[in-house]
């Protein structure tokens, strides 16, 4: 299934054809894509070049692994990401390796990094579902997460799956068309919302 942005302008072809789907298929990814997926992570950009990223990685064919990160999905994931053969938690350190100062920029550099790599999946035709719902505190205890550390998303990845597998609330939500703010809601010049074009 493919569902193209409706772009106003020209963009490349793998942020047209990127979204999130719901419905993944079981089918494992090959090791060295997963690799991939995680060197393309590895060279985004980032404050001070501090790389504040982690990922956590569980596939289903280490079962108890899996079990482990799918348990801090907070129920509603659960009910689709069962069948995506790759999770992932992101996680930032908030401090500086510098001189151990707050580093307020760690959770836009680590999406960064998974901005980076979804299109490296993407480019694979594997796709990527974050998500925010997760439980925070249960994944800090399970994986021994420091102090100066703090989970950002719980992620899916896997090849597009048949979308009559998903309950019906879910087939309605992956069929829905996409949609975007419209560029007069967050382009400004000169002073807040005072539209740029």
């Amino acid at each position: 299934m493919e569902k193209p942005a409706n772009n106003q302008y020209p963009i490349h072809e793998l942020i047209k054809q990127r979204w999130s789907p719901l419905a993944f298929d079981n089918r494992p990814i090959e090791p060295e894509k997963i690799a991939s997926l995680l060197e393309a992570a590895r060279w985004a950009a980032s404050c001070y070049n501090e790389q504040p990223w982690c990922f956590i990685v569980a596939t289903k064919d280490n079962t108890e692994e899996y079990e482990k990160l799918f348990s801090c999905l907070v129920e509603a994931n659960q009910k689709w990401a069962k069948n995506a053969p790759l999770l992932m938690l992101s996680v930032a350190k908030l401090s500086f390796e510098r001189n151990n100062k707050p580093n307020r920029h760690a959770f836009h550099d680590v999406g960064l990094a998974v901005g980076n790599l979804t299109l490296q999946a993407q480019s694979f035709g594997l796709f990527v579902h974050q998500m925010a719902g997760f439980d925070v505190e249960k994944a800090t205890h399970l994986y021994n997460i420091p102090q100066d550390y703090e989970p950002v998303a719980a992620i899916a990845v896997g090849y597009p799956g048949n979308v009559e597998q998903l309950e019906e609330d879910l087939q309605q939500r992956q069929l829905s068309p996409r949609s975007r703010k419209p560029f007069t809601d967050f382009v400004f010049q000169g002073d807040w919302n005072q539209f740029y074009f």
